[in-house]
């Protein structure tokens, strides 16, 4: 029987233009639960003109009809024709996925910080709302004006209109009212308590900006202003926890770069309050120019930093820590509660929809003022300074008494540790993570820059031997193979098998290979042994893929930022970085890029910052995902077995105009 062939032609090649990309693929710009996060996406801009100083109302209205609008006070979008485009401002913003007002970071930008710092926020609120539309005040030279347009799918419907404002028109904002189209949603119903929360959290970070929020079915208002901020929110938040009081008074402190600050652009920084508590829940949460990031990020770890270098000096100082005590930082971290809101001029956020900051800047700029900020107060306050020393030793000393326990199970039948693993100091299964790295080279610059306390590395020769097929007792005729179950501890073992894992020496299993071809090659071969012989490693969340970066931009200083290296995964997230560089105001030819032949050629401070810090990397939890067992097995067989020829062929030409081809 002929194989099915596709028609792969130039016709088969599709431009997406104006907003369709976001049409096609919606998941890759916005959560699809429901439509709240294209709602956030205006109420972030209308937040954005009240922290620059130019509102001090937002108002959000739910309506009957499941439309919503965000209304403020603040300068109204510009709605002249564009200097380059000549299309009204307002339409540009509303329509194009790469325009705003947040790109330009000079002195003189419209927003010197903001949140929408994709270039894609309102843009695609519109693409995914059935209509929208939006009226404008605005006071300028030409006097006060009313400007309205409109918008179905993303496309115009109703050009821009203006008139001159009557009498209860003279004001500036925008009001932009959206109906999401619920075919984009696994859900059109916007959940109203997250949508009050994160109305009530802008109110916290925007002291003296009052928020309102109008629900027209059942007629209830509700109004959010604080005085106090951070401070206020936490107390109020802790007391609804159930909490018993904070072990010391809430701490508490800002700090934003001055002019001259080395390495920071001006106005860079954050606010922070912090409470300890010894028992009941921790309130955790963190924004980056106001916007929230439920999955933290690099400011989160900035701020642990922080406090951690802070109490360990202090502890040392004072000699408070018993013998063979050493403290951690989640020693520190364990029982604190934080409300951190970070100013950072050029954030870069993991994914479209900005729930986690990767800017590695973050952890230096956070860390630094916090430290410094909270070893002064002990240090004024050194009653209150021993009182959360104890309680951070009382933590330590309960983790160290877990892991003993631990350790005592695995004590038994040690088997003799491959002489190439360079192992790590901890045996707390939470922590430690080994390592496998493709080639020797690599694993010089692995084991040079990792942290010997909790990180092993296990260095691979060549390619490891595809054992989709191999019989489990001839497993360990492959040296690699032997190598790689004794330094993890655990045997090979079926799907329904229930091997013993209380050998297991690392809670984390790392792939670290190329992000070239070939690396993809040996992580499929490593995923393939662990799919096939250690299932119940992956079942469990053990198996990681390190995500080295496959380019270096060196970018030159812009306006207030100063020259940054910047790290991009792949071409994808390096035309992003350059199109962010164009934006910016930045030649092209102004920077400079380098592409990673391999691992061996990263110093060890590149691989320690780009791919195993725990703080900056990028690690890929591995899982089965939406495909059952059976359709992952069937698949793995087509791919890996040595018989499969034919039906791998078949799979190629179907799919192969799918391919992004790393040449």
């Amino acid at each position: 029987m002929a194989s099915k062939k596709s028609d792969y032609s130039e016709s088969s090649i599709r431009v997406l233009k104006g907003l369709e990309p976001v049409r096609q693929r919606p998941g890759m710009y916005t959560r699809t639960e429901n439509p709240l996060h294209i709602i956030q996406e205006v109420i972030d801009n209308a937040s954005d003109e009240a922290l620059g100083g130019h509102g001090t109302n937002i108002f959000v209205t739910l309506h009957k009809d499941g439309s919503v609008s965000v209304e403020d006070d603040g300068r109204g979008i510009p709605v002249g024709l564009h200097p380059e485009e000549k299309v009204p401002t307002v339409e540009i913003v509303f329509t194009r996925l790469h325009a705003g007002g947040k790109f330009d970071k000079g002195s003189g930008g419209a927003y010197a910080f903001s949140g929408g710092l994709h270039g894609v926020g309102v843009s695609v609120t519109n693409a995914l709302s059935s209509k929208l539309e939006i009226t404008v005040w605005r006071k300028d030279d030409k006097g006060n004006g009313v400007h309205t347009i409109a918008f179905s799918g993303g496309d115009l419907t109703s050009k821009l209109k203006s008139r001159a404002a009557g009498k209860e028109d003279k004001k500036s904002g925008t009001r932009v009212t959206a109906w999401p189209d619920p075919k984009y949603f696994d859900s059109p119903i916007i959940p109203i308590a997250e949508l009050q929360r994160l109305l009530r959290s802008k109110a916290v970070l925007l002291p003296g900006v009052k928020v309102t929020f109008t629900q027209e079915k059942s007629g209830d208002t509700q109004t959010w202003l604080y005085e106090q901020g951070l401070r206020g929110y936490l107390t109020e938040a802790l007391s609804q926890t159930g909490n018993g009081e904070t072990l010391i008074p809430l701490f508490e402190g800002e700090q934003y770069a001055s002019p001259d600050a080395e390495g920071f652009a001006e106005g860079e920084g954050a606010a922070w309050v912090v409470a300890w508590t010894e028992d009941g829940n921790v309130v955790r949460e963190s924004y980056v120019n106001l916007i929230p990031t439920p999955a933290g990020g690099t400011h989160e770890s900035g701020l642990r930093e922080g406090l951690f270098g802070a109490v360990k000096s202090f502890v040392e100082m004072h000699s408070l820590l018993p013998k063979g005590v050493k403290l951690l930082p989640e020693d520190v971290f364990a029982r604190a509660s934080f409300v951190l809101s970070a100013k950072v001029l050029d954030p870069q956020f993991q994914g479209q929809i900005k729930e986690r900051l990767n800017s590695r800047d973050a952890v230096r700029l956070v860390g630094g003022y916090s430290r410094t900020s909270l070893e002064l107060w002990l240090n004024q306050h050194v009653d209150y300074g021993k009182k959360l020393a104890e309680l951070v030793i009382r933590q330590a000393q309960s983790r160290l008494r877990s892991a003993q326990k631990v350790e005592k199970k695995k004590s038994s039948g040690v088997a003799v540790l491959p002489g190439k693993l360079t192992d790590c100091e901890s045996t707390d299964l939470t922590r430690n993570e080994i390592f496998l790295v493709e080639g020797d080279s690599a694993g010089g610059s692995a084991k040079m820059g990792r942290d010997k306390e909790f990180q092993a590395i296990l260095p691979l020769r060549g390619k490891v031997l595809n054992a989709w097929e191999t019989e489990r007792d001839r497993l360990f005729a492959n040296t690699e193979i032997h190598d790689i179950a004794v330094a993890i501890g655990v045997d090979p073992h079926g799907k329904n098998d229930d091997p013993d894992l209380s050998g297991l020496r690392y809670g984390r299993v790392c792939i670290l290979s190329d992000a070239d071809v070939d690396g993809s090659h040996i992580q499929v071969l490593l995923l393939t042994l662990f799919f096939r012989h250690f299932p119940k490693l992956i079942e469990r969340g053990h198996i990681h893929i390190a995500r080295p970066p496959l380019y270096r931009v060196d970018a030159p200083a812009r306006g207030k930022k100063p020259a940054q290296k910047i790290y991009a995964l792949d071409s994808g997230e390096l035309e992003a970085i350059e199109d962010k560089l164009r934006k910016d105001g930045v030649k092209d030819g102004a920077w400079s890029i380098a592409r990673f032949k391999g691992l061996g050629e990263m110093n060890a401070e590149q691989l320690w910052e780009t791919t195993m810090n725990p703080d900056t990397r990028r690690l890929l939890p591995v899982s089965l995902g939406e495909l059952s067992l059976k359709v992952s097995e069937d698949r793995f067989t087509m791919l890996m077995g040595k018989g499969e020829a034919a039906a791998r062929r078949s799979w190629l030409e179907e799919h192969g105009n799918e391919v992004e081809a790393d040449i």
